[in-house]
């Protein structure tokens, strides 16, 4: 998840604008997630998604990341979790609309690989105030938002981490991977 400094993922309207993503980023990001067997997305995120990789690598004009993350896209398995979405016309799409730690919990107990939550900060939300986020794999750009959607909110508990990896990429952002401690 890409993150501002002082800790929001959008601005106050949505905006991503300030996010920071070249090719260096783009190769890191597709070692990681190709690991992963299962896409995590809210409603949002997934629409946007659906807007764009089915087809991104047709275009004349695919970039590299483009051909590889739609080829990606088109092979994980999507989970979607929303209360407003309620079919899919997708066979590799499951739809969570509520039991959501009972859900989460045999995703976890039945995948084979990573689950990965992409943007979606309403679902992350929801799975942070249920402990359901086992690791965070954060994106820091070097800026500072001053307002906007926060990563963190309503956090009820403190939640210790594990620092597992770091990473400096030239355009200035900084991947930070942590594991939470489970007690």
């Amino acid at each position: 998840m890409h993150l501002s400094l002082d800790g929001f993922v959008a601005g106050p309207n949505g905006e991503m604008d300030w996010i920071k993503v070249d090719q260096e980023i783009f190769d890191y990001v597709g070692t990681r997630i190709n690991k992963g067997n299962t896409a995590l997305y809210g409603r949002i995120t997934y629409e946007m998604m659906e807007s764009y990789w089915p087809t991104a690598a047709d275009s004349p004009t695919a970039t590299k990341h483009d051909i590889e993350h739609s080829k990606w896209y088109a092979q994980v398995h999507k989970v979607v979790l929303s209360k407003t979405l309620k079919e899919t016309a997708l066979t590799n799409t499951k739809i969570i609309s509520d039991n959501l730690s009972n859900e989460i919990n045999e995703l976890k107990q039945t995948e084979g690989g990573d689950i990965l939550l992409f943007g979606s900060p309403i679902a992350t939300h929801s799975l942070i105030q249920q402990n359901l986020i086992d690791g965070y794999w954060l994106f820091v750009n070097p800026v500072i938002l001053g307002q906007g959607i926060p990563l963190f909110k309503d956090i009820k508990d403190k939640t210790k981490l594990t620092l597992l990896n770091t990473h400096q990429f030239s355009c200035g952002v900084t991947e930070l991977d942590y594991i939470v401690n489970k007690q």
